[in-house]
């Protein structure tokens, strides 16, 4: 079975990202966690740039991890030099080769860059270390000179020679071609390096491999400059899953791998990407989770499982949703919901969602709760109607129309707030033997119409104590219909 080589360079091209620095702690511990990846390459930084650079490529260097260990060098020798010194298993030189970075980079003659970088290759191996040779811009070089550097660097022992697409220029049936003939010019291994300017970083490196490349260049996440690279999860899930062609990471840790490196670096991914985002194998639509919820495969590609890259599925609640995964979610959540209890709390979710709220399991679990006790409850006191008055230089007042028993009756009360109010009339409305002990809120959705959910502990004239929790957008309501919740309990069951 063919396999392909993963080089990494989330430590160097990565880092190049703007607003990224990673301090020598963080690259180590990446460095850690892509050796238990199972890359094959990590191309720890570029040690001739910083002194602080150097000594994180050394460290790196150091942890005696399965990996290779890259340094990246100039075609300079003092570049390498510094590379050698950091203990590198391999130095990857570069060099550019378009017309374009020749006459405003290094503007040297064609000659003379053939020239340096078989020196630089020789140097390298005469240090006894593996070298892979770039030319840099190679999408925008002419081909009979990559031909001529290509073959001219494998003759003086490169290990390895790289194709990149330095401005992101290439599409996948032009790649495809490029990779192609020049795996035909050279036996050595054929390494590729894409960016995503036009976001095909990714179709780039998998056509690379179908035209016959032997290692891919690759960053975590796909950060990088400008648009970033090619992505490792998205590329080895491509191979893996579509074409069969193997590498040797190890799957199940590609999403925790990309949480650390999101950590570390503080670039957040978007939920919808792909393989690692949050909402890769989430589903919302009520159809489609209900094909999901019966066989994973109706709206999944089957051959790419959650389990396979350490991710999970999830089922989302929202204006989408339907009956069954709500019914599903709460019932594997151990609730016993009746269609009574499922009608109203279905309801619920509809009119947050349309508000365009997200809904959280939390969410779902409180309201559940909540609707489930409004079903299930003896009810002493049954609310007609419920007025509150507040505003400025007006004491807050509350009115509360209700049967209590059977019997109709009136409660008004004032208080330093609408809730204080409301609470005080339901009181008054039972006798007033009754006295909130505790009183909590919380909002478990973020914004300013969040829902509000409202913890309340009543004590009655017996010491009888009992806690409920009301929740609504409305933080007067939520708050009423804990109390009134709490005194049904004590007025009913409570006694018993």
């Amino acid at each position: 079975m063919r396999v392909v080589k993963i080089f990494d360079t989330t430590l160097r091209d990565g880092e190049q990202m703007p607003g990224i620095s990673l301090t020598p702690f963080y690259k180590a511990q990446i460095a850690r966690a892509l050796d238990r990846l199972g890359v094959d390459v990590i191309e720890a930084g570029f040690p001739a740039s910083s002194k602080g650079e150097f000594e994180s490529v050394k460290e790196i260097s150091s942890l005696g991890l399965n990996a290779e260990i890259c340094g990246l060098a100039r075609i300079v020798k003092e570049d390498i030099d510094m590379a050698i010194k950091a203990d590198v298993d391999m130095v990857h030189i570069f060099t550019p080769t378009s017309k374009i970075q020749i006459e405003h980079t290094v503007k040297l003659s064609y000659d003379e860059i053939v020239e340096r970088s078989v020196e630089c290759v020789e140097y390298i191996k005469s240090h006894g270390l593996k070298c892979l040779f770039s030319a840099m811009d190679a999408t925008r070089s002419e081909f009979d000179f990559l031909r001529r550097i290509y073959r001219a660097v494998e003759d003086a022992g490169a290990d390895a020679i790289n194709i990149p697409d330095t401005v992101g220029i290439a599409t996948p049936f032009r790649f495809y071609e490029l990779v192609k003939k020049i795996r035909e010019e050279v036996k050595v291994t054929l390494d590729v390096h894409c960016h995503n300017d036009f976001g095909l970083a990714v179709a780039n490196s998998y056509a690379a491999v179908l035209a016959g490349a032997d290692e891919v260049q690759v960053t975590v996440n796909g950060i990088g400059e400008r648009a970033g690279n090619a992505s490792l999860e998205q590329v080895v899930m491509i191979l893996h899953s579509i074409e069969g062609i193997k590498t040797n990471i190890k799957t199940e840790l590609l999403y925790d791998t990309s949480k650390l490196v999101e950590r570390l670096t503080g670039v957040r991914m978007p939920p919808n990407t792909p393989i690692v985002g949050e909402n890769a194998f989430s589903h919302e639509s009520g159809i489609h989770a209900h094909g999901v919820l019966k066989e994973a495969s109706t709206f999944e590609p089957g051959i790419l499982k959650p389990e396979m890259v350490g991710h999970r599925r999830r089922i989302v609640i929202g204006k989408h949703a339907g009956r069954y995964q709500i019914k599903k979610i709460l019932e594997d959540a151990g609730y016993s919901v009746s269609e009574e209890a499922l009608n109203k709390i279905f309801e619920k979710v509809k009119e947050i969602g349309d508000k365009g709220k997200k809904v959280t399991d939390r969410d779902l679990f409180t309201i559940a709760e909540i609707v489930i006790g409004e079903v299930a409850e003896e009810k002493a006191v049954e609310v007609n109607e419920v007025t509150v008055i507040t505003g400025n230089k007006i004491t807050p007042t509350a009115v509360v129309n209700a049967n209590v028993f059977g019997e109709r009756k009136i409660a008004s009360a004032i208080g330093v707030g609408p809730v204080d109010a409301s609470l005080k009339a339901v009181l008054q409305l039972v006798g007033g033997k009754m006295q909130i002990k505790e009183f909590r809120l919380d909002a478990i959705t973020g914004g300013s119409d969040a829902i509000a959910e409202v913890y309340i502990t009543l004590e009655d004239e017996n010491g009888k104590i009992f806690t409920s929790r009301g929740a609504s957008q409305d933080i007067v309501m939520a708050s009423f219909d804990a109390v009134i919740k709490a005194v049904n309990f004590l007025l009913t069951r409570g006694k018993k």
